[in-house]
């Protein structure tokens, strides 16, 4: 199945690495114009002339996303230089991991504060276009408890379940919105990566826990995304699917 976003735009925050630079990419494979935010310039000028290489409108600009004041701008900014918006993924992730105060604060002001609040500024555009789509990164470790990070566990299982209360709220606009929740994601300066050298006995117990015997890629999580924020997914709403080679099934 060909996935077409030919005419979207779309907005992908803490796109710069990771998931985030695989997604902009696979919507801008797709036909898309993507606007992406993050805090190191480098690399998102890195990741906007990737985006440009495929022939399409690219955006870039520097955004804290913990910043409240800071989101409404970039989101406006995004919508200026793309031509409106149809499409947002709340991406971001401020890996708070510790059970502390800093841990907590991380975690809620980027991975639940700042999807509300880019939701929040994104939807006037979608309303505008006549319906859109939102798209929420939470992760596999929302779905259990975790004695290792509280605080990030905590925080993605409550993007699930405002996923699926922005579902019911905004599909009188006409505007779906989905998450997915991806295992254990390995990419070249990623988390995971590090934990190979750092910690090999975690990152090896991670590894055993897998069935499908390896972590994932980001461009298999970009897949996903780019189908549910597509029209072939058109009666999909509300929903978290999950990405992970197996994993929770262990």
């Amino acid at each position: 199945m060909q996935i077409d976003l030919k005419g979207k735009r779309v907005v992908v925050t803490g796109a710069s690495k990771g998931i985030g630079r695989s997604i902009a990419l696979a919507c801008a494979d797709a036909g898309a114009a993507v606007s992406v935010c993050a805090r190191g310039r480098a690399a998102l000028d890195k990741t906007a002339a990737e985006i440009a290489a495929r022939g399409v409108e690219a955006h870039a600009a520097e955004c804290d996303l913990a910043d409240k004041h800071a989101i409404a701008p970039y989101i406006a900014a995004a919508a200026d230089a793309l031509g409106g918006i149809d499409i947002l993924v709340n991406n971001a992730s401020g890996f708070g991991l510790a059970d502390d105060e800093t841990g907590w604060a991380k975690s809620l002001d980027i991975d639940v504060m700042a999807t509300v609040r880019a939701s929040h500024a994104a939807i006037p555009f979608m309303e505008k276009a006549g319906g859109g789509a939102i798209l929420n990164i939470s992760s596999i470790a929302g779905y259990a408890a975790s004695a290792r990070t509280a605080p990030y566990a905590a925080v993605k299982a409550a993007v699930i379940n405002y996923t699926m209360s922005q579902a019911l709220m905004l599909a009188p606009k006409k505007i779906r919105v989905n998450a997915i929740a991806p295992g254990f994601i390995e990419f070249p300066g990623g988390m995971w990566e590090e934990r190979k050298t750092s910690n090999p006995q975690l990152y090896n117990a991670i590894l055993r826990s897998i069935p499908w015997g390896r972590l994932g890629r980001p461009e298999e999580i970009a897949t996903v995304a780019a189908f549910l924020c597509s029209g072939a997914a058109s009666w999909v709403t509300g929903q978290t699917l999950t990405v992970d080679g197996g994993q929770m099934l262990g």
